[in-house]
């Protein structure tokens, strides 16, 4: 793909970027670390806790394809920031409804609004920053997710323990709105005509999808969002209920996670920029780790030093949060220049795909089994299987962009 040549304005456009995706991740996660207080005050069962993140996020499932191909013609500013709006709006409107089916179809609107922020913050990092800083500022860019999730299990538990439910979702709106108004103000869009030559929508789809390379990025996101979200929703129950931690506790301990993570997809990402075999090399890596991570953390003796959770809670964020951004990267660099937004758009859906199907599932897992034992080792049998399809030949694969090979020398006589 194509950037722009440098520029210092790149870095104010990179900040903006992070702080709107900051403000947006402010929602997006804070819904999980709510989920205790959801729980009590709906008295959900452990699928209905999951089925209130997988509200959030099932909007973006079937709104990400069409936004991707609004961000293949047209600037990211009204995307991204309307895009945050509409989270706003989502949360304020769950401070009020009295109902479990109305509180899923309030956050099923809100949650609209995130189709735009990841596609469409990717692309602008994407065509601001050259490959040689790609990976380090898309890992920047990425510490959004991980910091807003931190932010919230920092503020929203203690908000809502505090002042109560409707409070701390309000809260949660006005920093959404915040990042909206903030990115409006400092987006500059590029000087840069967009490609649309031979673009169309199913064709550029249908020829995504039979790529083989970018079958295997999607199985990679597909899998680690899923152990992601499980974290997510369930960590703070899980420490609360079998290890005997209080929730504010775990929620310092989900804040751990997601600052820890924002540190990976730094590290992970620069790591992908150098390493040997391409960004799919920091993926393989954290989807592995993430799986053997999973199994520790299932049997978690109740009473357990709070030390030991919080280093483990780390390692959790650092591999299981740290690898999307070198997957990001490396989802922008094969897509042609024509169709990145939608190339990003497609990959995401199946992350989507992810969080909408996880939480419920683990949930399901757990009123079934009794226990948080099967649904973490179930994630993490599946982390091993996504390690083994998208680890296999790994260490064969070529660079996106082939070196250039050159006609051996001629042998004719002069």
């Amino acid at each position: 793909m194509t950037s722009l040549p440098s520029t210092p304005y790149r870095w104010a456009i990179l900040a903006a970027a992070v702080i709107v995706q900051t403000c947006a991740a402010f929602v997006l996660l804070g819904i999980g670390t709510l989920a205790p207080f959801f729980k009590d005050a709906y008295d959900l069962s452990g699928a209905r806790t999951g089925l209130i993140v997988t509200a959030i996020a099932l909007a973006p499932l079937f709104a990400l394809l069409p936004v991707g191909r609004f961000l293949d013609h047209h600037s990211e500013r009204p995307a991204i920031s309307g895009g945050a709006m509409i989270m706003a709006a989502g949360a304020a409107g769950a401070a009020y409804v009295d109902s479990y089916l109305l509180l899923l179809l309030v956050l099923v609107a809100g949650g609209t609004g995130y189709a735009a922020s990841q596609p469409g913050g990717a692309k602008v990092v994407a065509i601001w920053f050259s490959d040689e800083e790609r990976g380090l500022a898309m890992g920047i860019r990425q510490t959004g997710l991980p910091l807003g999730g931190a932010l919230a299990a920092a503020v929203l538990p203690a908000m809502a323990e505090r002042s109560g439910l409707r409070v701390a979702l309000l809260t949660a709106a006005a920093v959404a709105a915040a990042g909206s108004i903030i990115f409006y103000l400092v987006d500059r869009h590029p000087p840069v005509a967009p490609d649309r030559s031979g673009y169309h929508f199913a064709t550029e789809i249908r020829t995504a999808l039979a790529d083989r390379e970018t079958r295997r990025v999607m199985w990679a996101g597909l899998v680690m969002v899923c152990a992601q979200f499980s974290v997510i929703t369930y960590l703070i129950l899980y420490l609360r209920d079998d290890v005997g931690m209080p929730v504010t506790t775990g929620a310092w301990m989900l804040f751990t996670t997601t600052i820890a993570g924002g540190a990976g997809r730094v590290a992970l990402a620069a790591w992908s920029d150098r390493a040997r075999g391409g960004r799919v090399i920091p993926v393989t890596t954290a989807i592995v780790a993430t799986s053997a991570l999973f199994v520790v953390l299932a049997f978690i003796p109740s009473g357990s030093s709070t030390a030991a959770v919080l280093a483990l809670s780390a390692a959790v964020g650092f591999f299981g949060f740290g690898w999307y951004g070198p997957w990001v990267v490396h989802v922008a660099e094969i897509a042609p220049r024509r169709a990145v937004g939608l190339t990003l758009a497609l990959a995401m859906t199946g992350n989507q795909l992810g969080i909408v199907i996880a939480p419920p599932i683990f949930g399901l897992l757990l009123d079934i089994s009794g226990g948080y034992t099967l649904p973490w080792l179930t994630v993490a049998g599946f982390l091993a299987i996504g390690a083994h399809r998208v680890g296999r030949g790994t260490w064969r694969w070529r660079p996106v962009r082939p070196p250039e090979v050159h006609p051996p020398p001629s042998t004719a006589r002069t």
